[in-house]
């Protein structure tokens, strides 16, 4: 018996307004610290195992609330299952023989332990590495940019949860990667933009922090800023500036210009910060990196930083600093993941 297993890491926004609905560009990169775990293999019935983030037996009511306010009423269950349908339905359209699903039934799993709330794509990871296992059970080649695509498409259109692009597509290419949705592009029934892999060679020093007691959903941000920013020029200002930085960013990168990235990175978050309110312990966790020298922004949507470190050896001291003033949060280096090599584009499928 053959088992499929994926793996999608968590997703770190370095820099850039990773709105596709605001002419957004960005780059992120995908961090092996953390990751969400799908194995598949042939089963007599279809059946969908619960994991971890799933339970409902509790010792108590607090745990019932502590449990609730971690990883939501659903779990990932639900993450899984729509990935499921979309899939199977994305296939029943299609004209081509490779996208006409048999009827072998299969058992799925999932775990993750990407820390929730704090904006490392922790859902959307779960909803890729599921992607990829059904590609490999079915044999399906489905063209990268149309994975994330379809990724997206799970959570926003069949989950109804606010979402954009970057999460799904750094996912699915995995690495350090930049994105262009200045000019969104159809391929079959969804758009893509410019996805560009890059050589994670060129950065400097990194450090990534979250708060253990952080918990908030990304669509509990961008929803109320999406509406904000429609009804108010200067905020769309703003956010076309944050999405300038990307393109300069990437110069910094190829050029192995340290400096030049820890100044936009520090850019980022000041234009950040004229969008809407900042949690207060999340500015205090920013400034003190800031008055180490570091450099530091939002890493998602909030609960976790990313920044720059002059030296190595900061970071240290840079743990330190922040567990003494706060104990909940946590520093580490992030590894990297080396993006795969991109076959070439494959021809646009095309709906029956």
């Amino acid at each position: 018996m053959k088992i499929y297993r994926h793996r999608a890491y968590s997703r770190v926004g370095l820099i850039g307004n990773p709105s596709d609905g605001y002419n957004g560009k960005t780059i992120s990169f995908t961090m092996q610290n953390f990751h969400a775990h799908v194995v598949l293999y042939p089963w007599d019935q279809l059946e969908i195992l619960w994991s971890r983030q799933d339970r409902n037996r509790f010792s108590s009511v607090d745990e019932l609330v502590q449990d609730v306010n971690l990883n939501g009423y659903y779990g990932g269950v639900r993450l899984v299952k729509a990935t499921i349908k979309m899939f199977a339905e994305f296939c029943s359209t299609r004209q081509k023989s490779q996208f006409r699903l048999d009827a072998r039934p299969f058992s799925i799993r999932y775990e993750t332990n990407i820390p929730r709330g704090v904006g490392l794509a922790g859902s959307s990871a779960i909803v890729v590495a599921t992607l990829k296992c059904l590609i490999d059970y079915y044999n399906t080649p489905i063209p990268l940019p149309l994975q994330a695509s379809l990724a997206r498409a799970v959570e926003n259109d069949e989950l109804g949860i606010a979402c954009g692009f970057q999460d799904r597509v750094v996912q699915v290419y995995e690495g350090l990667v930049y994105m262009d949705f200045s000019e969104m592009k159809p391929i079959d029934n969804f758009t893509c933009g410019h996805y560009e892999s890059l050589d994670p060679g060129g950065l400097p020093h990194l450090f990534v922090a979250y708060d253990l007691g952080a918990s908030k959903t990304s669509s509990s941000v961008h929803g109320p800023l999406r509406t904000r920013v429609q009804n108010n020029t200067k905020l769309a200002g703003t956010m076309a500036k944050i999405a300038g930085l990307a393109p300069l960013a990437l110069q910094a990168i190829e050029s192995k210009d340290a400096a030049r990235l820890h100044e936009l990175i520090d850019q980022n978050f000041d234009y950040r910060q004229q969008l809407y309110d900042i949690d207060s312990s999340h500015r205090e966790m920013i400034q003190t990196a800031r008055h180490m020298g570091a450099s530091a922004k939002f890493a998602g949507s909030g609960g976790a930083i990313v920044g720059t470190l002059p030296e190595p050896e900061m970071l240290e001291t840079l743990k330190h600093r922040l567990a003494d003033a706060d104990p909940n949060w946590r520093v580490f280096r992030p590894e990297i993941q080396v993006s795969k090599p991109v076959a070439q584009a494959s021809p646009e499928i095309k709906s029956g």
